[in-house]
């Protein structure tokens, strides 16, 4: 199998069309679709204060992916500017991630959180499943924000038709690969 379950997003990451490998859907109205979504990895550490045992989130990173199996083109409208396009999408996840990392941070990072379990081998375990659930919710609403302006920038591009708008947008991407 020596297809990429993901590709993810970097300043020198560039989308082709080899990178749309599913088909294509005759029931909607796009000529392309991209599914992008957000990874992110942490370190979870546990302290005692007093008699009880918390845990500290740190080192969160967050990876926006595109995914090829899942994202699809018609082969009869393969052109730059759809690439263009599609490649817009992937960027505006970036956008989004960047806009709100500190934000994220600031929710998780030098704050304690209560844990649970019998004993400290369970504490850790729930530590590490607590904290990963408290994040997840967090990307679920960032990946629900970047669904939101993925919509809007559908919206005002035309799905890329509008050049001047989508030309716009163009300049402020080409600032995430700088």
């Amino acid at each position: 199998m020596g297809e990429k379950t993901t590709l993810e997003w970097t300043p020198g990451s560039m989308l082709t069309w080899f990178d749309f490998q599913a088909e294509s859907n005759p029931a909607v109205f796009e000529d392309s679709h991209s599914v992008i979504k957000y990874r992110f990895t942490w370190v979870v550490n546990s302290e005692k204060i007093d008699e009880n045992i918390v845990f500290l989130v740190d080192d969160i990173v967050l990876f926006v992916e595109f995914h090829p199996l899942l994202s699809w083109v018609r082969q009869s409208e393969t052109n730059d500017s759809l690439l263009n396009h599609e490649q817009g999408n992937f960027d505006l996840a970036e956008l989004v991630k960047r806009e709100n990392i500190q934000n994220l941070k600031e929710q998780f990072y030098q704050k304690y959180f209560p844990t649970r379990g019998e004993n400290n081998e369970q504490r850790k375990q729930f530590a590490k499943e607590d904290s990963g659930e408290m994040i997840h919710k967090y990307v679920e609403k960032l990946q629900t924000l970047f669904d939101q302006r993925s919509q809007k920038y559908q919206s005002d591009t035309n799905h890329g038709g509008n050049f001047e708008e989508q030309s716009k947008y163009d300049l402020i991407f080409k600032q995430l690969r700088a």
